[in-house]
């Protein structure tokens, strides 16, 4: 069936029942539901990719992130996909598992796709892909990741920050042994957040940080940094841990306060990043850094929305939101009277967002 024999079944022209399909907006309701009728009737369905060659673009959002097993990814994506609900898009999602490879297989997908834009939270630096796809004519939005690059719209936390909030807390708790562990190193988002670890101890006298490096953002790699920590003697333990996000400090948490008999916090503190629900939920629940999860997702389509409709004339922008420390027992002080709460937090502090240009 074409929509031809739809026209022809609802009495309407070829025009109109595009209008239908495309901008139901222009037409009478009493039309639209006529059109509709006539779809159901006979068993009309799209041509899309037909659509998509005379258009030269489809209604597709290309978006790749690091880890969809991560809930924080999980939450953008869903920030993302209302908003373009909302400019009547939808979002294909590649789960690029921080393999360079990967990605740039899901790059070509969107691009022969000949998708409306592309959203990315790179695995590295190298950016001659996302270069090709502008070539192309395919707006890209860089997700999670600051850059100065100025071919680029990017929304992003400032991570620095992040674990500058992070280790100043531990430090403001009388803890002086840090070890931050986190990696690949290669990820923009664990460098930044080692940037700003770093900040804070040298602002405390007598302060270490130890960095124990991960090959992945995971609850079995937290788990391996956790035995780690566990096997050293009490004199070269550390007495607070910083895991680069959630999913690790979850780990670190099993080997040291389930499996392992070093009770956190009592003589270990320990904070994560991301705040995913999971984090007020744990045995201990955690302390972390919270980023607007759904609030970057929602921010990068509305840029790549603007940015598709100015057709070359868009000045790209930098949107930089502020992350906020959110206070749970894990971070208790080893001694004295406990006044953290046990719910969801007992204590946030941060900035409000800040985008910047």
């Amino acid at each position: 069936m074409s929509v031809k024999d739809v026209a022809e079944r609802a009495g309407v022209s070829v025009g109109t029942v595009s209008n239908v399909l495309n901008r139901p907006e222009k037409v009478s309701p009493a039309t639209v539901e006529r059109v509709l009728e006539a779809i159901d009737a006979i068993g009309f369905v799209r041509n899309d990719a037909a659509r998509q060659l005379r258009a030269g673009r489809s209604n597709s959002i290309g978006m790749v992130v690091l880890d969809i097993s991560n809930p924080f990814f999980t939450d953008v994506a869903r920030g993302a996909e209302a908003r373009a609900a909302e400019e009547r898009l939808t979002v294909l999602l590649g789960n690029s598992e921080e393999n360079a490879d990967r990605e740039k297989s899901y790059l070509d997908l969107f691009e022969e796709q000949r998708v409306y834009g592309v959203l990315i939270s790179p695995v590295g630096n190298d950016q001659s892909r996302l270069e090709r796809l502008l070539r192309r004519g395919i707006p890209t939005v860089l997700v999670d990741r600051q850059t100065d690059d100025d071919r680029f719209s990017s929304v992003a936390v400032d991570d620095v920050a992040g674990g500058y909030l992070a280790v100043r807390h531990l430090l403001d708790t009388g803890r002086r042994r840090i070890v931050f562990v986190g990696g690949p190193d290669d990820l923009r988002q664990v460098s930044d957040r080692l940037a700003g670890a770093h900040q804070a101890v040298a602002e405390v006298e007598g302060a270490k940080l130890e960095v124990l490096p991960t090959e992945a953002l995971t609850v079995l790699q937290g788990q391996q940094a956790g035995e780690n920590i566990r096997g050293r003697s009490l004199e070269t333990r550390p007495d607070a841990v910083f895991a680069a996000n959630d999913l690790l400090a979850m780990g670190v948490l099993q080997a040291l306060n389930m499996l392992g008999g070093v009770p956190v916090p009592d003589e270990i503190a320990l904070i994560g990043y991301d705040d995913i629900d999971f984090a007020s939920a744990a045995v201990v629940p955690l302390s972390s850094i919270r980023q607007p999860s759904a609030l970057i997702g929602h921010t990068a389509v509305d840029l790549l929305v603007r940015e598709a409709a100015a057709q070359g004339g868009f000045e790209h922008e930098h949107v930089v939101f502020q992350p906020q420390l959110v206070v749970r027992e894990s971070t208790a002080p080893s001694s004295g009277t406990r006044s953290i709460d046990k719910g969801r937090s007992s204590f946030a502090r941060g900035a409000a967002a800040r985008p910047t240009r």
